[in-house]
């Protein structure tokens, strides 16, 4: 009989053979071989949106923070690179010229101001057209028309309409209302009016900017608030009836808690888009009758001055300016309104 196990030189059973015949160093190689295939490949689809991001993004942004420390001007900017002689001076220049200050405070108030108009004009509109009614598709289509218009033709027409000369505004005002002489809402730094036997001037310039702005925004956020409110269970609203909940209780204690994530979120992107905005008050005043906003003093310093390390500096500013009030408001109300 032959021995199978013990004594010397005899080999006992080995390990088994894996089932498919590959060794299990292989399969880990060829994973670890996919794996920096796929990387590969990922790599090479997003290397063309990096290449556009870099180069029309962050060297922009890097340029003009170079720009910020240099004293640079038009007739010099070609001999101007990312490394020269940095200095703070353009930021001492700008913070110690006249009407700095003016134009932040300005800037502020048509922001805030702007802002809380067109998100309560939104908001009024989507409350308005919630319940459906014949012709409803076609009202809320046209509230879109300021927002899709362009912005020229948009200020084209509120110049036209509010002339002293022959707009329909004054018209309206002197022949109807019975105003005694026409108002250059555009052209007028302040207008005299009593109120209650208190005379008062009031900044018209600055009022009709703001209004512009309020009503060439609000669709963007009837969008959204039209969006959340379907979203919002029927059931809720029909409990608050039969419990007989007025209007302005259904508004308070149902709508506004569903809707307040919403308009937080509107609240930034409408004071970011506003704190920035340039055509709208370039194109209806210039900047002039007490609407000069930070962004169109940077325009002027580019353009009209040529200096192109005052702008960049006056434009870093704004960018840090709005980025602490930006993070203020979300670090006061961002939580609370995310919580309800």
């Amino acid at each position: 009989m032959t021995q199978l196990t013990g004594g010397p030189g005899i080999a006992g059973p080995g390990p088994a053979a894996p089932a498919g015949g590959t060794p299990p160093g292989s399969r880990v190689r060829g994973s670890s071989f996919r794996r920096k295939e796929e990387n590969r490949t990922g790599l090479a689809l997003i290397s063309p949106t990096v290449i556009i991001v870099v180069a029309a993004v962050v060297l922009p942004i890097i340029w003009a923070i170079a720009l910020a420390f240099q004293r640079v001007r038009l007739i010099n900017i070609r001999g101007t690179g990312f490394i020269g002689e940095y200095t703070l001076a353009n930021f001492a220049n700008v913070l110690t010229s006249p009407g700095f200050l003016g134009a932040l405070f300005t800037t502020l108030i048509y922001s805030v101001v702007g802002t809380a108009l067109a998100i309560g004009i939104g908001l009024i509109a989507a409350l308005a057209l919630r319940k459906p009614f014949p012709g409803r598709g076609l009202i809320r289509a046209s509230l879109l028309l300021p927002y899709v218009a362009p912005v020229v033709a948009a200020t084209f027409v509120w110049s036209t309409m509010l002339n002293p000369q022959f707009g329909v505004v004054n018209w309206f005002g002197t022949m109807v209302l019975g105003w005694e002489d026409p108002v250059a809402f555009l052209s007028d730094r302040a207008l005299p009016v009593s109120i209650f036997g208190w005379q008062v001037e009031l900044p018209i310039a600055l009022i009709t900017v703001i209004l512009f702005e309020g009503w060439r925004s609000f669709p963007f956020a009837f969008l959204f608030l039209t969006a959340r409110l379907q979203a919002v269970p029927e059931v809720l609203d029909e409990a608050a009836r039969i419990d007989g909940a007025t209007p302005s209780q259904r508004f308070r204690h149902i709508l506004l808690p569903q809707l307040l994530p919403t308009i937080a979120v509107l609240t930034v992107l409408r004071f970011i888009w506003t704190f920035n905005n340039f055509d709208d008050i370039y194109l209806l005043t210039g900047g002039g009758a007490g609407t000069e906003v930070v962004s169109v003093r940077v325009f002027d310093y580019l353009t009209a001055r040529g200096d192109i390390g005052a702008a960049a500096a006056q434009a870093l500013l704004l960018a840090v300016i709005l980025a602490m009030l930006v993070g203020v408001y979300l670090k006061l109300f961002g939580r609370e309104e995310e919580q309800a």
